[in-house]
Formats: C-alpha cells, sequence, structure tokens
C-alpha cells in the first residue's frame, strides 16, 4: 500500500484544511504516491488512524506507511524543512 495520509473532508478548522492540503501539494510535487483514507467517512478508520499514531486523540492529518506511523503534520514539516522527507516517509 505504502504511503498513507489520513484526513478529514469534513472540518470547520482552517488550520486543519490548510495542513491536509500542504501535505498533498508537497507529495504530489514530490511525485510520492500515497492513499488518502478520509476518518469523517468511517468511524473504524479513525479508530485505526489513532491505534497506529499510538494516541487515542490523534487528529488528522497524520502520516503512515503501511501500518507504520511517520508522524503528524509538524512531523511532517520539520521533514520538509530538514529534506528527509523519504526517511520520514519510511520509504528509505
Amino acid at each position: 500500500m505504502g504511503v498513507i495520509l489520513y484526513y478529514t473532508s469534513v472540518s470547520s478548522n482552517l488550520e486543519v484544511k490548510k495542513h491536509q492540503q500542504m501535505i498533498e501539494c508537497v507529495l504530489d510535487g514530490k511525485k510520492i504516491p500515497y492513499q488518502k483514507i478520509d476518518i469523517s467517512a468511517s468511524e473504524e478508520d479513525k479508530a485505526k488512524m489513532r491505534e497506529v499514531a499510538g494516541n487515542d486523540k490523534a487528529l488528522p492529518p497524520q502520516l503512515t506507511n503501511d501500518d507504520t506511523y511517520c508522524g503528524d503534520f509538524a512531523a511532517f514539516e520539520e521533514a520538509v524543512e530538514n529534506e528527509t522527507l523519504e526517511e520520514f516517509l519510511k520509504l528509505k
């Protein structure tokens, strides 16, 4: 499966929407294939995201590589700034 972006299509929080869009722009720009899973469509997917993140209060966006947790937006942003995105996404 590879990289998975857990996101929500239902959010009134502008910050969450911006973070999700930025992640998609970066992944698309770097041609990194990924799957999007909308946690607002499934309680099961939300539970899976929180289980993999190891945090029962985790909010989207969250990134995993299959069932291996990569991190949240702050960790993603740091990896982009440090040019360690492939390592962050467990692609190397």
